[in-house]
């Protein structure tokens, strides 16, 4: 199998499942232009913590971590099974740098997870580990933990970081208005960086 490409995709609202537009089409249709993974590992933005902590649940729930939407939106499931053995797989490669690193037996598929996924893989038969994101580590620390975890994509694995690039509620003004300029701005810097392959830049971010 070729060596499968590392992705990070902004999941936007929950409702973004149930909400047709241009994100909802790209993300359905992201699938044909990839090979077929025989196993996901997602970093979700909403599941935080100090250290990396990996998911081992062999059926992990659907988890509603949100409210306030309509209640089609709860009556969606993504039953994708987990995966044990990738999770431990993950734990071993980060063993071996000598970075700390947990395993929860109960980790539900939290949004972060599951809305994408249930657009790209609909039929939730691609086996999902989750794992945590560490936000107070800096990006020296990402870049690092990005190269451990490298391995995984020639064996298979789809990596997928699952988050925002901005994320400000209190700037939100509906899906119908634009966003601030200082959203586009820095989408825009953050796209030639890396269309430019310019990691020093992308390493030192906290200067923008």
């Amino acid at each position: 199998m070729p060596s499968l490409p590392s992705l990070f995709i902004s999941h936007g609202a929950p409702d973004l499942p149930i909400r047709t537009g241009p994100t909802q089409t790209f993300l359905k249709e992201l699938a044909s232009t990839i090979p077929i993974p025989r196993a996901i590992l997602i970093i979700s933005a909403h599941w935080l913590t100090n250290e990396p902590s990996i998911s081992t649940d062999k059926q992990p729930e659907t988890v509603y971590d949100f409210g306030g939407f309509t209640p089609e939106l709860y009556q969606l499931n993504y039953p994708a099974p987990g995966e044990p053995a990738l999770a431990k797989r993950v734990a071993e490669l980060l063993a071996a740098a000598d970075l700390p690193v947990q395993t929860r037996a109960k980790r539900g598929f939290d949004h972060g997870v599951w809305t994408p996924l249930i657009l790209i893989y609909p039929t939730a038969k691609i086996p999902v580990v989750q794992m945590s994101l560490q936000p107070s580590h800096g990006p020296d620390y990402q870049w690092r933990l990005g190269k451990l975890l490298a391995p995984l994509r020639s064996e298979g694995v789809l990596i997928i970081g699952s988050g925002a690039a901005t994320h400000n509620l209190s700037a939100f003004a509906g899906y119908t208005t634009p966003p601030p300029q200082w959203v586009t701005t820095f989408d825009d810097w953050l796209a030639t960086t890396i269309h430019n392959n310019d990691l020093a830049s992308l390493l030192d971010i906290s200067k923008i």
